[in-house]
């Protein structure tokens, strides 16, 4: 499955960088159905990773940009 060995050339370019990874959060399209997400849970499996969860792109950005936020703010995502 190209989706496994995708995860682990990333996988192996992370571990040179940051050290061992073991469990990861996978981002995936919003448009991804059920299929597609078991599919994503998989390739993570195969590439030596567990999955703990996976999570629409739109919500990872908007995580992600509010990291660093201390006030509350609104944004709003489009994908």
């Amino acid at each position: 499955m190209l989706s496994g060995f995708l995860l682990e050339k990333l996988k192996k370019d992370a571990e040179e960088r940051i050290g061992p990874i073991q469990q990861v959060v996978v981002t995936v399209p919003a448009f991804f159905d059920e299929t597609r997400r078991w599919a994503t849970q998989i390739a993570g499996g195969l590439a030596g990773l567990e999955v703990v969860d996976i999570i629409n792109e739109p919500t990872a950005a908007s995580l992600a940009y509010g990291l660093d936020k201390k006030a509350e703010e609104k944004i709003a995502v489009y994908d």
